[in-house]
């Protein structure tokens, strides 16, 4: 333990409350000055964003099954207890840093359906709306593949992107013939009588 990890209380001394601001600050901190001395990236491809995401979306998983089984991981409550956790599987996932893999973890009876990263789900919600962004600027599906490899290093075809806009374009489409309420316009729904 150095000595900037001790803190007054260990040391006898009083000392003031900190304020979580200042300690996520310096977390943060920390947390890139190590990288930047180690030599790691911020962002791109293994950078710091890449593994702060995986860390992140792995914990929220971990919680996720740990709340469907009703135990912590290794806790002898679990031990013959009808369903358990039966190791991980590993999945890769589009995130705005770029693609992340994880391991998710898996229920002896498959009952375990997470929330955070859902089964089957390959992208997490920021990276339909980038694409969304992108073609409603005009970028033809070239160009958005292009863009999201150059930038994100991340692999996404033409076909996803072109799927991610037809959805959209369908939605707004079903959205703009949708029947009016004529007691809320009724003059609208009256010309179009």
């Amino acid at each position: 333990m150095t000595s900037e990890n001790v803190t007054g209380v260990e040391t006898g001394e009083a000392t003031e409350p900190q304020s979580a601001k200042a300690v996520d600050d310096r977390l943060i901190d920390e947390l890139v000055s190590r990288a930047q001395a180690e030599g790691l990236q911020l962002t791109g491809e293994g950078g710091l964003l890449q593994q702060l995401t995986k860390r992140l979306l792995e914990s929220a998983l971990e919680g996720e099954i740990t709340d469907h089984l009703g135990y912590d991981k290794h806790d002898p409550a679990g031990k013959n207890g009808g369903n358990s956790r039966n190791g991980t599987r590993a999945k890769t996932v589009l995130t705005d840093v770029g693609p992340v893999e994880i391991s998710v973890p898996r229920d002896r009876d498959g009952s375990f359906e997470p929330k955070i990263v859902a089964k089957r789900q390959k992208r997490l919600s920021g990276v339909d709306e980038m694409v969304i962004s992108l073609s409603a600027k005009g970028l033809t599906t070239g160009e958005v593949q292009a863009h999201l490899a150059e930038v994100y290093g991340a692999e996404v075809s033409r076909q996803t992107i072109s799927t991610i806009t037809d959805k959209v374009m369908d939605g707004m489409a079903e959205w703009q013939n949708r029947p009016l309420d004529p007691g809320r316009f009724p003059l609208i729904v009256a010309t179009q009588q």
